[in-house]
């Protein structure tokens, strides 16, 4: 298939059901998205049964959204979220995608889910060349990555405990703030002191470039009982929500500088849920002397664009076989550098 390919992506790894169409050459096509976070909120996080039964109803609905918006009848391929991710929700994309597959006659591309996001900035003009620093940051995942050409990845570092993501996401229930809570975090910080409390960067001092956020949220959460047996948490709760980002973006910025002066490397990606965040994006880019790359915000979080690009890059592990795969744990240091791969300069 040549570069006109057109290729249908499909997220289901948690509890956002993205689709899209992508082409090497005319880039993104059309894309959808469907959140659950109304169905989650409830709950406080998410339910793995109501993510599937969710990805059932919307899914084939989605697709036929963006086919009838691009004008086609079927694409050239096919690519889906294999994992990690809950199993589940992955089994609904992966049944989906070689079930259209069988029926349009059309090859299945099973993609990993974090690659996905680190190229998620080769959707935009002024998309990253290899190689590059990953700093890919979620409620799942904190990762530091040299990408070296695609497929070639190097595993830096690490999260030991908690996610950035889920230490956003608990310390904002600390709060007493909403699901999700990492957004509704950020926005509560433009309103505080960033230097009201003197919260601890994890690990940042050590040479290791992994990550630990488990003794920032237990100084969080020390701070928060203090303040509600003095009645006060109301009068300070965006203080403690301003120094907990803080202390968390330093760290992140000063691994992820860390890791790029180690290996040499001049350009920084960011990308994940957390790469949102627009005091990571403003210190990240304010302190490194080379070039930083983001997807729009709108493609920092789980969606169909990332996985349709990933599966255009990875169009040579095009395969007929409709064998669905689900895996809840993947490390992307196993996976490999396809035989041939265009890539989008």
């Amino acid at each position: 298939m040549g570069p006109q390919s057109i290729i249908l992506g499909i997220e289901t790894s948690c509890d956002e059901t993205g689709v899209a169409l992508y082409s090497a050459e005319k880039g993104l096509i059309a894309h959808t998205l469907h959140s659950q976070i109304d169905l989650h909120a409830v709950y406080g996080g998410v339910v793995p049964e109501i993510a599937s039964r969710d990805h059932i109803r919307m899914l084939l609905p989605l697709i036929q959204q963006v086919m009838d918006e691009a004008g086609i009848e079927k694409p050239d391929a096919i690519a889906y979220t294999a994992g990690p991710g809950l199993v589940g929700a992955l089994m609904v994309g992966g049944g989906m995608a070689n079930g259209l597959g069988l029926a349009w006659g059309c090859p299945v591309i099973a993609v990993h889910h974090m690659e996905g996001h680190l190229l998620a900035p080769m959707l935009e003009e002024n998309a990253p060349e290899f190689p590059f620093l990953a700093l890919l940051v979620s409620g799942g995942h904190t990762l530091l990555i040299a990408v070296r050409d695609l497929g070639d990845y190097e595993m830096l570092g690490t999260t030991l405990d908690d996610a950035a993501g889920e230490a956003f996401d608990k310390t904002a229930k600390l709060l007493g703030l909403g699901y999700p809570g990492g957004p509704l975090l950020a926005a509560l910080a433009e309103e505080g002191d960033d230097k009201a409390y003197s919260f601890p960067r994890p690990m940042l001092n050590k040479p290791t470039l992994d990550f630990s956020f488990s003794g920032l949220k237990t100084a969080v959460m020390l701070e928060v009982r203090k303040a509600e047996a003095s009645g006060e948490l109301d009068a300070c709760r965006a203080d403690i929500a301003a120094s907990f980002q803080r202390a968390a973006v330093d760290t992140l910025v000063g691994k992820a500088l860390k890791a790029a002066e180690r290996e040499g490397l001049e350009r920084i990606v960011v990308a994940g849920g957390v790469g949102a965040n627009r005091l990571l994006r403003s210190d990240i880019a304010e302190r490194f002397s080379g070039d930083v790359f983001y997807p729009r915000f709108e493609f920092c979080t789980d969606n169909g664009a990332m996985i349709a690009v990933a599966g255009a890059l990875r169009m040579a592990e095009a395969s007929r076989v409709t064998e669905i795969q689900a895996k809840a744990r993947w490390s992307l240091d196993t996976l490999e550098v396809p035989p041939s791969a265009e890539i989008r300069k």
